[in-house]
């Protein structure tokens, strides 16, 4: 279904908006409202240029350089050095589809008019998304002051710069080769323009807005799966009535036991004494709080990124409006907007809240497996002992784990002070954001083996009443994997069902029941 232009400025941009234009390749227009915004900004920083005052990195060098002045005949120049000086990232080049987030936020910023940046900057940067124009971004090298190594590599290849390299179509081409395949002209650097391409965390931001999407859709899918498991182990549901959750109403938790008991509504589990025991080992009895906590942590972690999509963060700060008392005067403020620990601090919440989902998702599938707690045959293995069934896969689910509580720690105590001191505290935004995505994919793999685990044990259990949203889940999950009879390789059916995961086909076959 073909989508209207994201028509950037009219109105608040949205998470849901930077992963239309990141993902599905929504076009961008600029709204009415943006030109003048822009052009009394640029008035201001040609003003100030023109009166020799200090501005940091329109008239004077950047960083440790800010005790510089720069000479009138260098104030153009010193913006083309800007760029390639910065373009110092290394490691593996940007998934298109953050890219295409980084560059949409890096132009909400600008069309926010603080940046005081020429028209044609924030042009380019709207037409290259247009065009399909991606430029190859290292991944590594920004501590979140500002992303200031990937944008210096985006400003590279939108400057046409023949090193620098993009992807147009398919085919990676030096930079000024991809521009004319895109139909694409260099913009012309002025002033401020160059330090307004890297003085901005929107791989930060435009990363988390991904995130946070893939969070939401893969906790829907360990909702299914949890209650897929309820019904293999044919689990206590004595935690979700509604009594229980008025009598303690932790932040999430009554939320979280209606969405379960509505994919269990019609189970043969709601009849008295069908639960096979009076308390079930606590991955099972703590769902409600746990993912309920959870839930509210993802929440939690999407105030500071939507206030970082609408914000102008760049120092200094172009002020255009007049104002009145203190505040009067257009100028150029410089400041700390650009520092990120509102937003890493949400993030590195959402990432152990994530492992906390993730260990009791690993507990279940390997309560599922265990004759003594389940009543099932050892590792859902319906052969008897001479056969594997599930016994390798406990190895899978503990290296994922692992790597979850690992990728759960804190990434953002502590970095080295730069810019010959100057810059001591940073908030490592980056990585955590990219942290946080990580636990979410190994989350996803969880959920894609305990859902093949619970699918197992509930054709093991022998003919069940499941619920309409447990049953339609099982419908889905045997749409993609077959049951495990004769041993074979799991691996390719846990592939096949996390892409599914991940594309959101679990989350769309129950999000008319829960």
């Amino acid at each position: 279904m073909r989508q209207d232009s994201l028509a950037l400025g009219a109105g608040p941009l949205t998470i849901e908006a930077v992963v239309a234009v990141a993902r599905q390749r929504r076009t961008v227009t600029l709204a009415p409202q943006v030109a003048p915004r822009i052009a009394a900004a640029r008035a201001v920083v040609e003003r100030l240029a023109g009166a020799e005052v200090p501005v940091y990195g329109l008239t004077t060098g950047l960083g440790a350089g800010v005790d510089t002045r720069l000479t009138a005949d260098d104030l153009i120049a010193f913006q083309h050095r800007a760029v390639p000086a910065r373009a110092v990232g290394v490691g593996p080049r940007l998934p298109t589809d953050i890219l295409r987030a980084l560059m949409l936020v890096r132009a909400a910023g600008y069309a926010a008019g603080g940046s005081g940046a020429s028209p044609s900057m924030l042009q380019a940067l709207v037409a290259a998304l247009n065009a399909g124009f991606h430029p190859l971004v290292p991944s590594k090298g920004s501590i979140g002051a500002d992303d200031l190594a990937p944008l210096a590599h985006l400003g590279r290849a939108l400057l046409g710069d023949p090193e620098a390299e993009a992807e147009v179509g398919g085919d990676i081409l030096p930079a000024d080769t991809a521009l004319a395949r895109a139909g694409l002209t260099p913009p012309v650097l002025g002033l401020k323009d160059g330090h307004a391409v890297v003085v901005a965390n929107a791989l930060s931001v435009g990363q988390g807005c991904l995130v946070l999407e893939d969070a939401r859709v893969a906790l829907d899918a360990l909702d299914a799966a949890a209650a897929l498991s309820c019904e293999g182990f044919r689990a206590q549901l004595e935690p979700l009535d509604p009594r229980v959750q008025q009598a303690r109403p932790a932040p999430g938790q009554a939320q979280a036991a209606a969405r379960l008991r509505a994919l269990l509504a019609g189970s043969a589990l709601e009849q008295p004494g069908a639960a096979r025991r009076l308390q079930d080992p606590l991955s099972f009895r703590c769902l409600a709080p746990v993912h309920g906590a959870v839930r509210v942590t993802l929440e939690a972690a999407r105030e500071p990124v939507a206030i970082e999509l609408n914000a102008a963060a760049d120092n200094p700060l172009v002020v255009a409006e007049a104002g009145t008392g203190e505040d009067a005067g257009e100028g150029m403020l410089h400041n700390g907007n650009f520092d990120m620990t509102a937003l890493v601090l949400r993030f590195e919440a959402l990432g152990q809240a994530l492992a906390q989902a993730a260990t009791m998702a690993a507990h279940r599938t390997m309560k599922l497996m265990s004759p003594t707690v389940s009543d099932l045959p050892r590792f859902l293995t319906p052969q008897g002992q001479s056969r594997t069934g599930f016994a390798t896969v406990q190895k899978t689910i503990a290296a994922l784990e692992a790597e979850i509580r690992h990728l759960a720690l804190p990434a953002s105590l502590g970095v080295l002070p730069v810019a010959d001191g100057i810059e001591d505290h940073a908030s490592m935004a980056p990585a955590v954001v990219a942290k946080t995505g990580e636990i979410v994919e190994r989350l996803r793999w969880l959920t894609a083996i305990e859902l093949t685990a619970a699918a197992q044990a509930v054709d093991l259990r022998g003919p069940l009443v499941l619920g309409a949203g447990t049953g339609t889940v099982y419908a889905f999950v045997r749409g993609l994997v077959a049951t495990l009879d004769e041993d074979r390789s799991l691996g390719p059916d846990f592939e096949r069902l996390e892409r599914a995961i991940a594309a959101g086909k679990l989350q769309q076959a129950v999000a008319a029941i829960a």
